[in-house]
């Protein structure tokens, strides 16, 4: 038996040998147009690793449909018709009917499919501040299977940058301020997505305005770089992400699409990611030779600057055949394994905006709008609205329009929306419900007071932030010759110059609400006390001016085609408001980072948002994580343990209210030797519980706030001070009853770097 054995043992290897050239062979003899799909099947079947299959297909290439895999399969013509033609149709790249690639068959759309109607989920801050990674993976499922069901076989829906200033037009399409919160939240949709499609995380790196993305150069040091502006990018790259968008801005004097240091270097080299990168459209691609020895994958989505420079560059000499072959294996590795582990069965045109999707888009709607103010009128909270009123004003220019946000590449069209009164007048069928503009404040104000509660519906629209799609900044040259210098050039620079200042959204000029918004306020809680206001908008929107006088106030985002029945839903009490602030509400803008839209530089360090606020002793007017429900309940940390690997919280909660509700428990540590400690979220979890019920619940831990990287070495070691950690309701501004973490004055290993002592 031995013998036998280690005869069998001694073959093994012959026969997996014999098995993969058997299965190259059946592969080399197939059909041309078929080489793909034999080569996903293979790969399925565990006959061939995709590496060795992405090279098989490459060895049948020649060098022209090589360099076809490196940039849009679309002529330059199509350029001004991009806009349309994204909500109609997949934008190919690399695509070769005769060995049956498909391409990479590109849609946009952190809310949904930009393509035909689809369903329009809830922005993206609006679903971070549902604080649910859970919701957000389904959310991403269904994306995914939509986006596939239209054609593509890639998603650009992943936003990751991070929201460092409110101001930013489209803070709308990030997860936010925090690293943690948006690398939880970002992965999760990369893990839903994928299941369909190729999963594209965007844009990478350092991305966070927008008049001036084409042109803006970000200096920004090693710290800062590592340890606030990229964490949440390397969570998606391992959760999965199939592919990297690279920026538009320069980063340390060096446009993205041509930084080595941060493609190749971090992104491959230390992070270990083995998909493509592809340029942000048109304009993201300077260089055809440079950006390629770079990292960057593939010039989307057009034939423009590679298509004219690539042929004689390779034929010279000037770019390196390793190098295109490289990126060749890189997105055909990508493509194959990806549709050999994708779900198999093909959605139907069906499934689009389907009634799934739609209850879906209306829970991520309703657990995303976060109460702010809930005070006592009479003897009760003003909100939920019960009993139903028996006349019900509904007011403000807004009332009666399903806001979806911004109408840039992210706009989607959905089959039918639902408006605030649509919502509230199906929701309270019995109630007498009249509404106006508030245009003319005086008739506003007679409405008010003899309604026996008023909404009034105010914030921000397409006009007012989203995506810059007309800026003077691009480089025109990438249209050809013609447009390098010259006339030519400075005529369209001029014209492009002069059409931003006249198209709608871009970073916004201010935090408030608009002056009329504002006004119409006053006017009606002057003549109503049961008044709330709603606040529609994509970020920060300073309240100091009047929230004092507001009874309830209510933040509902651009909630998707199902908002005005979750709106509806929230009022009434159907549902609790789930949401949570994925960013601080300050009381003066003068109280966030400097945020200039004209800047053609700038500079990015560790304090922004809530931890500004903490390092300078600002009380924020709503912090950080806040949110308020329907119900009570207390959090109280139980144990812990915890290193430079990461950790776990066990956290007690109890609902001491008198209904169902949701909480999320956050944990967050701070160095308490600081006279003003700065908190740093490590984890949360969303818990729901009956009246009266008591859990105790397990929090995982992010080591990386509490973390330095050592720039010279790479090495990650834990923060100096006295690290303390916290359960909390939102970010803290007391650490009185703080349970000690460690402190690093205690523990020094051998090498002089602080250990992390388990508490």
């Amino acid at each position: 038996m031995e013998t036998v054995a280690g005869d069998q043992a001694a073959h093994a290897p012959r026969q997996r040998g014999a098995r993969i050239r058997r299965a190259l062979r059946r592969t080399m003899t197939t059909a041309d147009s078929g080489a793909f799909t034999e080569a996903v099947r293979a790969v399925r079947a565990g006959e061939v690793a995709a590496d060795l299959a992405a090279g098989q297909l490459i060895g049948r290439m020649s060098d022209r449909e090589l360099l076809g895999l490196l940039d849009g399969d679309s002529p330059r013509r199509l350029l001004p018709f991009i806009p349309v033609l994204l909500g109609r149709r997949p934008f190919v790249a690399g695509a070769l009917p005769r060995l049956g690639i498909p391409g990479i068959r590109f849609s946009d759309g952190t809310r949904g499919v930009v393509i035909g109607r689809s369903t329009a989920f809830p922005v993206t801050i609006a679903r971070a501040a549902t604080w649910d990674p859970s919701l957000e993976e389904r959310v991403g499922r269904a994306i995914g299977l939509e986006t596939r069901a239209r054609g593509a076989n890639y998603s650009a829906s992943v936003c990751v940058n991070l929201l460092r200033h409110p101001g930013w037009g489209r803070a709308q399409e990030s997860y936010g301020e925090d690293p943690v919160l948006t690398g939880q939240m970002g992965s999760a949709l990369t893990r839903g997505v994928r299941v369909h499609v190729m999963a594209c995380v965007k844009h990478f790196a350092l991305n966070s305005m927008e008049n001036e993305r084409f042109e803006v150069d970000v200096a920004v040091d090693e710290h800062a770089l590592h340890e606030v502006y990229l964490p949440h990018f390397k969570a998606v790259v391992d959760a999965g992400a199939d592919s990297v968008m690279s920026a538009y801005n320069k980063v340390r004097g060096e446009y993205m699409d041509l930084n080595g240091a941060l493609l190749t270097g971090v992104l491959r080299h230390e992070w270990g990611f083995a998909g493509f990168v592809t340029s942000d459209w048109v304009f993201g691609t300077h260089d055809s030779v440079a950006s390629l020895e770079a990292g960057m994958d593939v010039e989307m989505p057009l034939r423009l600057l590679r298509s004219r420079d690539l042929p004689a560059a390779l034929r010279k000499g000037d770019v390196a055949r390793d190098t295109v072959l490289q990126s060749a294996h890189r997105i055909l590795r990508t493509s194959v394994l990806h549709a050999a582990t994708r779900e198999l069965a093909e959605p139907g045109p069906e499934r689009i905006a389907s009634r799934a999707h739609r209850e879906l888009a209306y829970q991520a709607a309703t657990e995303s709008m976060v109460l702010l103010k809930n005070d006592v009128v009479g003897t009760v909270p003003l909100l939920p609205l019960a009993p139903a009123p028996g006349h019900l004003a509904v007011i403000g220019r807004l009332a009666e329009r399903a806001n979806l946000g911004d109408h840039g590449s992210s706009r989607v069209r959905p089959p039918s929306t639902v408006s605030p009164v649509q919502g509230l007048r199906e929701a309270l069928p019995g109630t007498r419900i009249t509404t106006m503009t508030g245009e003319d404040e005086a008739d506003a104000v007679a409405l008010a007071a003899a309604a026996d509660t008023v909404v009034v519906v105010v914030g921000l629209d397409q006009h007012d932030e989203g995506e810059s799609v007309v800026t003077g900044g691009v480089d025109v040259g990438v249209l050809g010759p013609a447009f390098d210098s010259g006339r030519m050039r400075r005529s369209l620079v001029a014209l492009a110059h002069v059409a931003s200042r006249f198209v709608r959204g871009g970073d916004r000029s201010s935090l408030e609400l608009r002056p009329a918004d504002v006004s119409l306020i006053h006017a009606v809680v002057g003549a109503n006390a049961r008044t709330v206001v709603v606040l529609v908008g994509g970020s920060a929107i300073l309240t100091e001016a009047w929230r004092g006088s507001v009874a309830a106030l209510l933040l509902a985002w651009y909630p998707g085609m199902e908002g005005g029945h979750a709106l509806a839903s929230v009022l009434t009490g159907a549902a609790e408001p789930g949401g949570r602030l994925p960013f601080v509400l300050p009381t003066d803008a003068a109280h966030l980072p400097p945020f200039d839209s004209a800047s053609k530089s700038v500079v990015y360090d560790e304090s922004w948002g809530q931890r500004r606020l903490d390092g300078a002793g600002h009380v924020p007017a709503y912090p950080f994580g806040f949110g308020l429900g329907y119900t009570e309940i207390e959090h109280r940390l139980l144990a812990h343990s915890f290193d430079s690997t990461g950790g776990i919280a066990d956290v007690l909660v109890t609902n001491i209210g008198d209904r169902e509700g949701s909480t999320i428990i956050q944990v967050y540590a701070a160095d308490v030797s600081l006279r003003r400690p700065v908190a740093q979220l490590l984890g949360f979890q969303k818990v729901k519980l009956r009246p009266g019920e008591q859990a105790r619940v397990r929090v995982s831990l992010d080591p990386g706030p509490t973390l330095e990287r050592d720039p010279a070495t790479k090495r990650w070691s834990p923060r100096g001070g006295d690290w303390a950690v916290l359960a909390a309701q939102h970010s803290p501004a007391d650490w009185a009853g703080a349970v000690r973490l460690w402190s690093t004055e205690e523990a020094t290993g051998d090498d002089g770097a602080p250990d992390a002592v388990l508490a």
